[in-house]
C-alpha cells in the first residue's frame, strides 16, 4: 500500500524540475487481531467433532436404559395370553402341583391360575378334580 503526502512549500519557476508530490510507503495496519481464520475454522470443527460424539454417547446411553428395561413395562404378553406382570407374580403355570391352604376356595385357585378369566379356569379344575370342593392340603394339578 503507498500513501501520497502533500509538500506544503512554495516554489519558484526554477525550482520545476523538483516533484511536488512525494510518494510514502508505510506497513498496514491489520484490520483484524487475534487467531487466523484457518485456525478458527480448526477450532470450530474440533469443538462440532465434540458435539457430535457427545449426542452419539447420550443416544447409546439412552438406548442401553430403554432395553434394560423389562419387557412388561411395555405391555408384554406371554405365551399364555396373560400380560407379564400378573403371569410373573402370582399366577400358577399350567401343569405345577399347587398345596391347597387354608382359606382357599376353588375359585381362589381359579383366580391365581388365571386372573383375567377365572371362570375358564374355575371349570377346567372342576373338570380336573370331579368336584367343585377342595380341602387344606389337598395337593390339585392345574390343567
Amino acid at each position: 500500500m503507498a500513501a501520497v503526502q502533500q509538500l506544503e512549500e512554495s516554489w519558484s519557476e526554477d525550482d520545476i524540475h523538483a516533484p511536488f508530490l512525494r510518494i510514502v510507503t508505510s506497513t498496514p495496519t491489520p484490520l483484524r487481531t487475534g487467531p487466523t481464520l484457518a485456525e478458527r475454522r480448526a477450532r470450530r470443527s474440533r469443538m462440532l467433532a465434540r458435539r457430535r460424539r457427545t449426542l452419539v454417547g447420550l443416544a447409546l446411553i439412552a438406548g442401553i436404559i430403554i432395553l434394560s428395561i423389562p419387557g412388561h413395562a411395555f405391555g408384554g404378553i406371554t405365551g399364555s395370553g396373560l400380560p407379564t406382570d400378573l403371569a410373573s407374580s402370582s399366577v400358577i403355570a399350567s401343569g405345577t402341583q399347587y398345596v391347597v391352604q387354608p382359606g382357599d376356595t376353588l375359585m381362589t385357585i381359579a383366580r391365581m391360575v388365571n386372573p383375567i378369566n377365572p371362570a375358564q379356569a374355575f371349570h377346567a379344575l372342576t373338570d380336573e378334580l370331579g368336584s367343585s370342593v377342595v380341602v387344606a392340603g389337598e395337593h390339585v394339578v392345574i390343567p
